[in-house]
């Protein structure tokens, strides 16, 4: 993901599944990688394929099916991204071509690694995340604009307005992380720390 992420639109892909872990986002035997890419072929693996190899894909499950293969916002609900800590989660979303995961909730842990990646996790009410899944799983290959720098869900015939912390936010639009959010801050921390040793000489 490049900096200067100010808007998106893609396919919105529903996953009308609440409380989904990280195993299920991606199983404990796929982690074994060192690199942060490969792992979009086995995100949600026990659901996309009906092998254990993952050879046959389950053509019922939604991202198999061939006017969702292309999305780049997932919808889903309450509490996604619960479970272990494993930021090998968020990188399967953003390897198999994920930017944004719609939501009334997510894990703290999950939501936490989404925003140091890059993955912009959005946060709406359960109403709004309704009203979401009756347009998309009646109109096949709904997209969705997101105006990220102005914090706006555009759709087809509703705008949906969304909050986020404004240290997340500005991490999102400038592709930046928690740390280097911090070290744009170095020269002002680095002179608070001498002032602070000099008057405790």
């Amino acid at each position: 993901m490049s900096n200067n992420f100010f808007q998106h639109t893609g396919i919105v892909a529903p996953l009308d599944v609440a409380n989904i872990d990280t195993d299920a986002i991606i199983p404990k035997q796929f982690l074994h990688k060192i690199s942060r890419l490969g792992f979009g072929k086995n995100l949600f693996h026990y659901w996309r394929y009906v092998d254990t190899l993952g050879n046959k894909l389950n053509s019922d499950f939604v991202l198999n099916k061939k006017e969702f293969q292309l999305s780049s916002i997932l919808l889903t609900r309450e509490n996604f991204g619960c479970g272990s800590s494993r930021e090998h989660a968020v990188w399967a979303l953003i390897d198999f071509g994920f930017r944004i995961i719609i939501a009334p909730s997510f894990a703290d842990i999950f939501y936490k690694n989404s925003i140091n990646n890059q993955l912009l996790p959005i946060q709406v009410s359960e109403k709004e995340v309704d009203e979401m899944f009756d347009l998309v799983t009646n109109n096949h290959g709904v997209m969705f604009k997101i105006d990220i720098k102005k914090l706006k869900i555009i759709t087809e015939n509703k705008i949906y307005p969304f909050e986020i912390d404004y240290i997340h936010h500005q991490c999102i639009i400038n592709g930046i992380d928690d740390i280097q959010s911090t070290l744009k801050y170095e020269t002002l921390i680095e002179n608070y720390e001498q002032n602070d040793l000099y008057f405790y000489a």
